[in-house]
């Protein structure tokens, strides 16, 4: 346990000290104008939110004149979504959210922060849109909850285009109720962003001078000779954003289930326990945020039992191959409902190599079982049987026998004719402290 505890302590240390330094305002001899800018380029996850948070907390304390928010992101959760709005329609500072690189998108949630940003742009060859809200679960909603969400959202994104075209208005309401999606070009042709821009150079060109919409008031752009200060997500929001990742999340549930049931078969370690522990509370944080179907555990935890059964079943090779499927079947339930978006299902492939890898694990523990019951005892008295010894005396029926290092009374078995002092024999069984032998 004293392991352990050094083994916790020295993970918190590493964390701590791999956090990234705040960024601090640079005194320079220029007292350049500053933006800082943050990148997104995953789900929309709770990790990802707290790095918004902290840059524009960075950003509003250390003076700096403008937030460029890169995004590239499939979607995400609603709640992150609403709570990733808020932070930046409260910002001092104004946020410019930049859909990039080419070939990105600003799908489901990421549509509407793009449209919370006070100005918005988009490089050639992104799309904006596909918005249609579902439940936490990964699953359609209800027809009365589908209405519910769908009004909600229509009309936040009403309230964060309210300055812009009607044409806008329709197209941002239209990404929600019939998940349509546009091009960056076909964006800014009805004024959903503000921005077409090839690059963060061109970008600080094309906003100077524009005006935006703060709490404070309106407030005109000044990004000639602007700077700009990249913030990084800090270590421990790298570690949460990966522990969000399906197939990450599928790793530790598989090693964790695996490491406790070893724990389990063979008390009195604690190196299995406790990576099993781990894996399970890592894996546990994950499942809270991703869409899950719990049904799928139950098969996940026959799958093990049905391995270790045919550890002490008479016959194997059934239960592991009736184990390696219902692995298989549990993980594709847990992780792959039919509504749940492709990104956030676990890759088949990934499944099917674990189930085979666990079921060949199991398989091989069960040789060495079947070995072990075959193999001839060695200690105590049942292992003399088949020992060939020394006749140190005439057995005429009975002497004594030199066997295994010790001088045993023997008695000759029937049909083994006489056996004289010199003799080699063989021990056929032993009774009590007497062996039979007969002469070899």
């Amino acid at each position: 346990m004293k392991i352990a505890r050094l083994l916790l302590t020295l993970l918190g240390l590493g964390l701590f000290l791999l956090q990234p330094l705040p960024v601090i305002a640079a005194e320079t001899a220029e007292d350049l104008p500053t933006a800082l800018v943050l990148t997104i380029d995953d789900i929309i996850m709770p990790s990802v939110q707290a790095y918004l948070k902290r840059g524009l907390d960075v950003a509003e304390r250390d003076g700096m004149d403008l937030v460029i928010l890169q995004l590239n992101t499939p979607g995400g959760y609603l709640d992150t979504m609403q709570n990733m709005v808020e932070d930046i329609r409260a910002s001092h500072v104004p946020v410019i959210v930049y859909v990039t690189p080419r070939g990105g998108w600003a799908a489901s949630a990421g549509a509407i922060i793009t449209l919370a940003g006070h100005a918005s742009a988009m490089t050639p060859e992104t799309a904006i849109g596909a918005a249609s809200p579902v439940s936490g679960e990964g699953e359609d909603l209800t027809e009365t909850m589908e209405a519910k969400a769908m009004e909600a959202m229509s009309a936040l994104v009403r309230s964060l285009t309210t300055d812009r075209p009607p044409e806008a208005q329709e197209l941002a309401v239209a990404m929600i109720t019939e998940a349509k999606a546009v091009s960056a070009e076909e964006a800014l042709d009805v004024g959903l962003v503000d921005f077409i821009a090839d690059d963060l150079d061109d970008l600080l060109m094309q906003l100077d001078g524009f005006s935006v919409k703060m709490v404070d008031g309106p407030l005109t752009l000044r990004t000639e000779g602007l700077r700009t200060e990249n913030l990084n997500m800090a270590f421990i929001e790298q570690l949460l954003q990966i522990l969000t990742n399906t197939n990450i999340v599928f790793l530790l549930l598989s090693i964790g289930v695996q490491a406790i049931l070893i724990e389990i078969s063979s008390p009195g370690g604690w190196v299995a326990g406790f990576i099993g522990v781990v894996c399970l509370a890592l894996a546990a944080y994950g499942l809270g945020f991703l869409p899950v179907n719990w049904f799928g555990i139950i098969f996940i935890v026959t799958a093990f039992v049905l391995f270790i059964v045919d550890i002490k079943a008479p016959t194997h090779g059934g239960l592991t191959a009736a184990g390696i499927g219902s692995f298989i079947v549990g993980a594709l339930v847990l992780f792959n409902s039919p509504a749940t978006p492709d990104f956030q299902r676990v890759s088949i492939p990934l499944v099917v190599f674990v189930a085979i890898v666990i079921g060949a694990t199991f398989a091989i523990i069960v040789g060495f079982a079947i070995r072990a019951q075959k193999t001839r005892v060695r200690t105590g008295v049942e292992s003399m049987a088949g020992v060939t010894g020394l006749a140190v005396s005439d057995v005429t029926p009975a002497g004594q026998v030199q066997a295994a290092g010790e001088l045993w009374t023997a008695e000759a078995v029937p049909g083994s004719g006489k056996i004289r002092k010199g003799d080699r024999v063989e021990v056929v069984k032993v009774e009590g402290l007497r062996l039979k032998v007969k002469k070899l």
